[in-house]
C-alpha cells in the first residue's frame, strides 16, 4: 500500500459533508477516457454507499496531461467554480459528459463547448466565462493544481488518495471500499 499525505483541498471543489472521516481526492483531466469512465461507473457507488451518508467526501484536482485543451477545460472548469459553485459538479458531470466515444484526442474542448456546457449546466454569465477563459483569470487555480500533481508526483489519471493512501487501481471498488472501511475505522 503506497502512503503519501493528503493533498490540500480547501481550494478545490469538495462533494459531501466537510466534515467527513474520509476524504478522497481524484487528480483527473477532462481529455482522460479513464477519468471519464471512473466518473460514469466508480463514482455513483461511491456517492450512493458512502458520500450521501457523510461518511466521505470527495475532491477534485485538475490535471493536463493532454495539453492546450485540459488547461482550457481546467481553466473554465475553476471559473465555475469560482462564480456558480453550486453549479460545478453539474458542469464536471457534462463536460465528461461530451468527452467522444472514439477518438477523445481530436480536439473536442474548444471554448465555444464549454460555453454550450456552462449554458446547459450552471447561472454563471457566460460572458464572464468566456472573459475567464480568454484572459486565463483562473490560472491561478489552474497552477495550483498543477502545483499538486507535480507535488505528489501524479503519473496517471485517474489518480485516486483516500486520506493519505494511494490507490494502486481505481478501478478496483472492492479495494476502494476496504480503505475507507479502514479509514472509518481508525478514526
Amino acid at each position: 500500500m503506497n502512503m503519501t499525505s493528503h493533498p490540500p483541498i480547501e481550494t478545490q471543489p469538495t462533494v459531501g459533508k466537510a466534515d467527513a472521516p474520509v476524504s478522497i481526492v481524484e487528480f483527473g483531466d477532462f481529455k482522460c477516457p479513464a477519468c471519464k469512465s471512473w466518473g460514469e461507473n466508480i463514482y455513483p457507488k461511491l456517492k450512493k454507499d458512502y458520500i450521501d451518508k457523510g461518511v466521505v467526501k470527495l475532491s477534485y484536482i485538475n490535471v493536463q496531461f493532454h495539453g492546450e485543451e485540459s488547461t482550457l477545460g481546467s481553466l473554465a472548469a475553476e471559473s465555475v467554480y469560482r462564480h456558480d459553485s453550486n453549479s460545478y459538479w453539474d458542469f464536471h458531470k457534462k463536460l465528461y459528459g461530451e468527452q467522444p466515444g472514439e477518438n477523445h484526442d481530436g480536439q473536442w474542448i474548444t471554448t465555444e463547448k464549454l460555453l454550450k456546457v456552462a449554458m446547459e449546466t450552471t447561472d454563471i454569465d457566460l460572458q464572464q466565462l468566456e472573459n475567464d477563459i480568454n484572459e486565463e483569470s483562473t490560472i491561478e487555480e489552474v497552477n495550483l493544481a498543477e502545483s499538486l500533481v507535480n507535488a505528489y508526483q501524479i503519473q496517471m489519471t485517474p489518480t485516486i488518495i483516500i486520506n493519505s493512501v494511494l490507490i494502486e487501481n481505481p478501478f478496483d471498488y472492492e479495494k476502494i471500499v476496504t480503505i475507507i472501511e479502514e479509514e472509518i475505522e481508525g478514526n
